[in-house]
């Protein structure tokens, strides 16, 4: 019985002509990357979020999700790129955004409200009980990102569906998932998802879960900062690895107007 390498060999040899190295998997391509500015998360990441992608960041509340969007978004908006931020919730604050480094003038900030029930459009089609129908806001941050992933021009959009009950983000379907990637890779769009599980599936390069580990804590009523742990959910063909960071204390300042326990 010929061994293992003489068969590949064989197999190799008789399909050369029509399918080159049939045995031989593709080599891995170079992902382009951008900068989270968290040199923790871009050594995780191995330089960054992927560029033309989705990467979801994932955990519950004050466990670090914004706290990298926002630092991503800083790098970006810093060097005149226009980004967005989809707020199914309407959570953003503007002012800790702008602490955060994040220039303003080159985010747009989409604000999701309750439409009235006529004129929605939820992504599941399906009605309640009383007739009426759920995830208007919802539908509205999906709709929303479709747009301005269509329209191109932006370097990195945000999904925010932090507040959004898991169940809800599960009924999305994988087929607009799925569009988003392809539409991202085309616009070279880096789209990062927020919520409080991972919603995208296979359609995500990247997926983040974040902890929240420490409280600094300066008297019995000011927080001085937060201490996270961070781990590497999914990288394509990349080992799941773990590290710990330590946000910079001026990135939770006790002044800001906004309140760390709802909005990590």
């Amino acid at each position: 019985m010929p061994s293992y390498a003489a068969l590949r060999q064989q197999i190799e040899n008789d399909f050369q002509h029509r399918y080159p190295s049939v045995l031989t998997p593709a080599a891995r391509g170079i992902q382009e990357v951008s900068a989270t500015g968290i040199v923790q998360i871009d050594e995780l990441l191995d330089g960054g979020l992927p560029v033309g992608a989705i990467s979801e960041i994932t955990g519950s509340a004050s466990s670090g999700r914004t706290t990298i969007a926002l630092a991503f978004l800083a790098r970006r908006t810093q060097d005149r790129s226009s980004c967005a931020w989809i707020d199914a919730n309407d959570n953003l604050d503007p002012e800790s955004a702008a602490a955060n480094g994040v220039s303003l003038k080159h985010l747009l900030w989409v604000r999701c409200g309750n439409a009235p029930i006529e004129k929605s459009f939820p992504v599941i089609r399906r009605t309640s009980p009383n007739n009426q129908r759920p995830w208007t806001r919802l539908d509205q941050a999906i709709r929303a990102t479709d747009l301005l992933l269509q329209a191109g021009g932006f370097a990195a959009i945000v999904l925010d569906l932090a507040d959004e009950a898991i169940e809800h983000g599960r009924r999305i379907p994988l087929a607009t998932w799925f569009r988003f990637r392809q539409t991202a890779d085309r616009t070279r769009c880096t789209l990062v998802v927020l919520g409080k599980a991972a919603y995208a599936q296979s359609s995500a390069a990247v997926v983040l879960e974040c902890q929240p580990d420490q409280i600094d804590v300066a008297t019995g009523t000011a927080i001085r900062g937060f201490n996270f742990s961070v781990g590497r959910g999914r990288i394509r063909f990349s080992p799941l690895t773990n590290i710990a960071f330590k946000p910079p204390a001026s990135t939770w300042s006790t002044q800001a107007p906004w309140s760390q326990e709802k909005r990590a």
